[in-house]
C-alpha cells in the first residue's frame, strides 16, 4: 500500500480505571481514565494523570469525570472527549504533516450490550477512528497471556478490572461460558472507604482508599510475606478533627472478604456450565488471573483453595489486556473474534 506511512494503528484498553495504548509493541500511554472538564464552557482541562490530581480536590467550576463505570462507558462526551485527547497526545509524538488514518482495536467488556458495544464503537469513531474493531477482555486477556485461543483446548481466564470482573472458558477462537460482574476495583475501594467509616469512624477519599488497596490490599488474614501497615489520616467523621489510624493487611482482608466471595461464586458458576472435556483441559492448565485486581495479596491462594483448581497470576497483569488488545491489531484477517 502506497500510503501505509499514513495509517497509523493503535490498541486501545478502554479500562474503568486506566486506559493503557500500544502501538509498535511498545506501550506509548498508559493514564488514568479520567477527564477534568470546565463546567461553563464544557472545554476540556485535563486528561489522564493531570485530571487525577484533580479528582476530589476541585473548585466548583471545574469538574472530573471518569466516562467509564462498570466496565461501560457512563457518560458518552467524556469518554470521547478522553479518547479524542489520548489519541491527540499518541499522534502529537509523531512527526508527520498529515493526519493518519486510524486503524484501532478496542477491549470491552463481555458483559457489553449492543447499546454499550455501539457507545465504544461510536465514541471512538468521533474521536478519529477510521477502520475500528472491538475484542472482549477476557479473550485479550488470554492473548496477552500467551494463550493459544484457536487451538482445540479449554482455558479460563479470570480478568479483574477497575469496573468488572470478567470470567471466560475459551476455545477454538471462541468464548464458550463466560460471565461479567461487577465486583471489582471500584468496589474494592468503596469496600475500604466503607470499612474506615464503621470502624474508624473516619472519612477518606477515594484516592486515599486506591492507595491503601495498593499499600495493604490482601485478601488471606494470614501472609507469609506481611506488608507493613498504613496509617491514614483524615477527619473524624463526628468532630471533624484529624484522626489517624493504622490499617493491617488483615483489616483489608476482613473488609473485602464478601466481595471476594462474590467473585469465588461467579467463578464456581462459569465452572458448573463448562463442558467436561475443556473442564479437564483447565483443570490440566490452571487458570489465569489478570488486571488490577490479580495484584492483590493472596488472591492466586484463596481461589486455588476455594476451587480446587490451581489459579496463575499473569506476568504484568495490569497489561494483559492492552498486550492481547495489540496481538489481535496485527493480527485483524486471522482472527475471527475481532467485531468490526
Amino acid at each position: 500500500m502506497a500510503f501505509s506511512f499514513l495509517t497509523q494503528e493503535l490498541a486501545i484498553d478502554l479500562g474503568t480505571a486506566n486506559t493503557v495504548i500500544f502501538q509498535n509493541d511498545q506501550v506509548i500511554l498508559d493514564e488514568p481514565s479520567i477527564v477534568a472538564i470546565d463546567n461553563n464552557t464544557g472545554e476540556l482541562k485535563g486528561l489522564g494523570q493531570i485530571a487525577k490530581r484533580m479528582h476530589e480536590r476541585v473548585n466548583p467550576g471545574i469538574k472530573t469525570i471518569r466516562p467509564l463505570r462498570d466496565g461501560v462507558i457512563a457518560d458518552f462526551n467524556a469518554a470521547e472527549l478522553m479518547i479524542r485527547g489520548f489519541i491527540k497526545e499518541t499522534n502529537s509524538k509523531r512527526k508527520s504533516i498529515f493526519s493518519p488514518n486510524l486503524k484501532i482495536v478496542v477491549g470491552i467488556p463481555s458483559g457489553s450490550t449492543e447499546v454499550e458495544i455501539r457507545a465504544v464503537r461510536d465514541s471512538t469513531e468521533h474521536a478519529g477512528g477510521k477502520d475500528v474493531y472491538l475484542i472482549f477482555e477476557p479473550m485479550a486477556a488470554a492473548l496477552g497471556i500467551g494463550m493459544d485461543v484457536l487451538a482445540p483446548r479449554g482455558n479460563m481466564v479470570v480478568d479483574i478490572g477497575g469496573g468488572t470482573t470478567e470470567i471466560a472458558v475459551i476455545s477454538l477462537g471462541g468464548i464458550v461460558v463466560q460471565n461479567s460482574i461487577r465486583v471489582a476495583g471500584d468496589v474494592f475501594t468503596s469496600d475500604i472507604q466503607y470499612y474506615l467509616k464503621q470502624q474508624h469512624n473516619i472519612k477518606v477519599g477515594e484516592i486515599t482508599a486506591e492507595r491503601i488497596k495498593i499499600e495493604v490490599g490482601s485478601v488471606l488474614p494470614d501472609l507469609e510475606v506481611e506488608p507493613k501497615p498504613y496509617v491514614v489520616r483524615g477527619p473524624n467523621l463526628m468532630t471533624a478533627h484529624p484522626i489517624e489510624a493504622t490499617i493491617t493487611y488483615q483489616d483489608i482482608a476482613h473488609c473485602l472478604d464478601k466481595s471476594i466471595a462474590k467473585i469465588e461464586t461467579a467463578i464456581l458458576h462459569v465452572l458448573e456450565q463448562t463442558p467436561p472435556e475443556l473442564y479437564s483441559d483447565i483443570v490440566e492448565n490452571g487458570i489465569f488471573l489478570s488486571g488490577g485486581g490479580a495484584l492483590l495479596r493472596g488472591l492466586d491462594k484463596r481461589l486455588s483453595d476455594k476451587v480446587n483448581i490451581p489459579f496463575h497470576v499473569a506476568e504484568d497483569p495490569l497489561r494483559a489486556v492492552a498486550r492481547g488488545t495489540c496481538l489481535a491489531l496485527k493480527n485483524t484477517a486471522n482472527y475471527p473474534f475481532l467485531m468490526r
